[in-house]
């Protein structure tokens, strides 16, 4: 038992490196030497927890993936008991929290590999419907404090996902800080709030 969470720690350190190495250097840029190098350790002990880049790709893959979620399921959010909550739930949705968990160019670069590797692409299936059914259990808790009236909230996931995606690749294109992408998200969340039923 102890051997294999030293090796799942092992992993776990060397995908969080190669992370890093690609934020710094661009994932196309990123190799096994370079990991090594930037870890300190023997190119072979790389391919001792991963066999090829390949697997270690799809290792970086499920890691930021897991960053994803985090900002779904971030304490800070606290429960949907208020209408107040649900309103910073969902302005957190279309704010740069993101990039606490995540660099775009990196997370980009391996939403790429979807289309070129099967992988891939069932492991990004996988976390959005992760990611989808939590903000569905947020808005069925929000319906439980009696803060939302019970619309149909699969139908609404749906909707406010497909606003979120579009809004977070557009917003990429400007600085947070300019007032464009402030009017924009305020635009996101004004749109997204109407689409849920508060109660009077």
């Amino acid at each position: 038992m102890g051997r294999k969470n030293i090796g799942d720690q092992r992993r776990s350190e060397i995908i969080i490196s190669f992370y890093e190495v690609s934020r710094s250097l661009g994932l196309e840029n990123a190799s096994i030497a370079k990991l090594a190098q930037h870890m300190g350790i023997s190119k072979g002990l790389v391919l001792h927890y991963f066999k090829n880049r390949e697997e270690l790709l799809l290792g970086l893959n499920e890691y930021i993936l897991e960053q994803h979620l985090r900002v779904m399921v971030s304490e800070d959010i606290g429960k949907m008991d208020c209408k107040e909550h649900v309103i910073h739930f969902i302005e957190n949705l279309f704010t740069r929290a993101w990039n606490t968990y995540f660099d775009d160019g990196v997370f980009y670069s391996c939403y790429a590999l979807v289309y070129r590797v099967p992988e891939f692409k069932e492991s990004f299936k996988a976390y959005l419907i992760q990611l989808h059914e939590v903000l569905y259990k947020k808005l069925e808790e929000a319906v439980a404090f009696d803060v939302i009236v019970a619309t149909d909230l699969k139908e609404l996931t749906e909707v406010i996902f497909a606003l979120i995606d579009g809004a977070y690749y557009y917003l990429g294109m400007y600085n947070e800080h300019d007032l464009i992408y402030k009017k924009q998200v305020a635009i996101y969340v004004k749109y997204s709030l109407r689409l849920l039923d508060f109660r009077s």
